[in-house]
C-alpha cells in the first residue's frame, strides 16, 4: 500500500534495520505514527518486518558500503514517500572481535571501514538535500567502544571513534539546517531480535548486576533515545555523543 503523505507525515530512513537494534528502531518509529523507510542486504529479514506494517515501513535491499546501492534507497525512499526528515545511520559489521592485530589482514579491516564508518558518511551525503528542505535530523549509531576497549578490536574501535568524530564535523557543517547527534550502545541484548527460531535463554544474575542501572539493554532502549533525539524535543541538541550503556563506561573495575 503506497502511503497518503501529508504535510504532518513524518518520514525516517534507517539503516540496518532489519534486525537488532535497527529493527527495534523501525518497529518503535513506525508503531509512533512514522513512514519508515529501512535498508539492509538480508532479504529476507527485511521483506519480513516490512510485511508486519505495509502502510509505514518499506524495506529497500542495499548495502552502504556501495555508494550506488546508497543513491537508489534514497532516491526510492524520497520517491515512496516524497520526503525525508530523519536519517539513522545504524547499519554496521557488529562483531568486533578480528583477532590479533598482526593477523588482521588489511580485507578484514577495510570492510569494517566500508559498512561501519564510510556507510554512514554515504548515506548522510545523499540524504542531506533532502534533509535540508525538512529541517531534518541524523543520528549515527556508534559505541562505548569509541571510548574503551578490549583486546583485539582494533578495526570496530576505529570505525566507532570515526563516527563520533563525523558527528560532530557534521553538526558543523549542516547546522542550523540539520540536526547530527550519535548514540554510544553499551550491552544490548539483541538476540530476540536476530530472526532465530530457537528460544533465547535468559542472561544471568551477574550479567546484569554487574551494571550500575541493575541490568542489560535492550533494542527498545536505544530505540526511544532514537525517537527523542530526532523530535522537536531535541532542537536544541546537536554534535553530541549518547552514552547509552547503564552506566558501565563510568564504573571504576579493578581485579581485587
Amino acid at each position: 500500500m503506497e502511503p497518503h503523505v501529508t504535510s504532518s507525515d513524518r518520514v525516517a530512513l534507517v539503516t540496518g534495520g532489519a534486525k537488532g537494534i535497527g529493527r527495534a528502531i523501525v518497529q518503535d518509529l513506525s508503531q509512533s505514527g512514522w513512514l519508515v523507510a529501512f535498508c539492509d542486504t538480508d532479504r529476507e529479514a527485511g521483506e519480513q518486518l516490512a510485511a508486519t506494517d505495509r502502510r509505514h515501513i518499506r524495506f529497500f535491499q542495499g548495502d552502504v558500503a556501495s555508494e550506488t546501492d546508497v543513491e537508489r534507497v534514497v532516491a526510492a525512499t524520497i520517491e515512496w514517500a516524497g520526503r525525508l526528515d530523519a536519517l539513522v545511520n545504524n547499519a554496521g559489521i557488529a562483531n568486533p572481535e578480528t583477532g590479533p592485530v598482526e593477523q588482521l589482514s588489511l580485507a578484514q579491516w577495510q570492510r569494517r571501514l566500508d559498512v561501519n564508518l564510510t556507510g554512514p558518511f554515504l548515506v548522510t551525503k545523499h540524504a542531506v538535500p533532502t534533509l535540508r528542505e525538512s529541517r531534518g535530523a541524523i543520528v549515527n549509531m556508534a559505541s562505548t567502544r569509541a571510548l574503551q576497549s578490549e583486546p583485539h578490536t582494533e578495526a570496530y574501535a576505529a570505525t566507532k571513534g570515526g563516527i563520533v568524530a563525523l558527528t560532530h564535523a557534521l553538526a558543523m557543517s549542516l547546522g542550523p539546517d540539520i540536526r547530527v547527534n550519535c548514540i554510544s550502545p553499551g550491552w544490548i541484548d539483541t538476540r530476540a531480535w536476530q530472526g532465530g527460531k530457537d528460544p533465547v535463554a535468559p542472561l544471568d544474575a551477574d550479567d546484569h548486576g554487574q551494571h550500575p542501572a541493575g541490568r542489560v539493554g535492550e533494542p527498545e532502549d536505544i530505540a526511544g533515545l532514537v525517537a527523542y533525539l530526532i523530535s522537536p524535543a531535541a532542537s536544541f541538541i546537536t554534535g553530541q555523543n549518547f552514552v547509552a550503556d547503564g552506566g558501565m563506561v563510568r564504573k571504576m573495575i579493578y581485579r581485587e
